[in-house]
């Protein structure tokens, strides 16, 4: 008697089949909005370019008026194409800032309607909340942060040597305390997601709320400049969005406890 072939595979059979045809619509639907982000973030930055002198003149006042209540130093160029590759590093930075809504629409129509299949009217809400969140936290960073960090450092070394800052330095200061700012300003928006799925409520924030004052106070220290009076000013409003968080997970948490929890 010969031996039964197996019968054949199909394609409905295969479980492997069932979960690569969702991976790949998931891969091609992040690929299209990564599109959408990249092209919206050069095309802003292509406008900013165009007016990246006055950029580059608000970003710098906080360092230039330091300068200044020092009185002597400057900012200088460095090599010969620092110039208009600072100018392009200004664009690109104000080409984030103005896509960032775009950014945050297509991040939030990627993630939060595979979580929530009935509640996909609130990826404007959320868009409208990061975006609100980023900029803030960018604008605290730099009328209040830079307002008290730049004198404070060049006033360390006032009488011993000459303020020379290089504008490249400068801006890459800036523009990593400026982002670092407004990615921390998201906290509350990472407590409504992470609440919504179900991984944390409230009590679980109350619970890690000593571990969370340790690691505000790390993240301050990285972000910030090396001195006890900024990392305060970056910790205390961490401190109030992580409340803020709280009351969200609050009101919006899915998590199921049992009684003994």
């Amino acid at each position: 008697m010969s031996e039964q072939e197996p019968p054949d595979e199909t394609e409905d059979d295969n479980p492997v089949a069932d979960f690569q045809m969702p991976l790949m619509e998931h891969l091609r639907e992040l690929r299209t909005r990564l599109i959408i982000a990249i092209v919206s973030v050069v095309t802003c930055m292509c406008l900013a370019f165009l007016v990246a002198p006055h950029i580059w003149s608000f970003l710098s006042t906080p360092m230039t008026d330091a300068i200044e209540a020092q009185g002597h130093g400057m900012m200088a160029i460095t090599s010969p194409v620092e110039g208009i590759v600072t100018y392009l590093r200004v664009a690109f930075i104000a080409g984030l800032f103005l896509a960032a809504p775009i950014v945050f629409y297509q991040f939030w129509s990627f993630v939060a309607p595979g979580l929530y299949p009935k509640e996909q009217k609130i990826v404007l809400p959320l868009v409208f909340a990061s975006t609100t969140l980023f900029l803030l936290g960018a604008a605290f960073g730099y009328a209040v942060i830079f307002r008290y960090a730049f004198p404070f450092f060049l006033a360390i070394v006032e009488g011993h040597a000459e303020s020379v800052i290089s504008i490249s330095a400068y801006l890459s200061t800036a523009t990593r305390m400026l982002f670092a700012f407004g990615l921390c300003f998201q906290l509350p928006v990472i407590a409504f997601f992470l609440a919504r799925i179900g991984m944390i409520d409230a009590k679980d924030m109350r619970q890690g709320f000593k571990y969370a004052i340790v690691g505000m106070f790390v993240v301050s220290a990285m972000i910030t400049p090396p001195d006890v009076m900024t990392q305060i000013l970056m910790a205390g409003p961490l401190i109030s969005l992580y409340g803020i968080g709280m009351l969200v997970a609050k009101l919006t948490s899915t998590k199921q406890r049992n009684e003994d929890d």
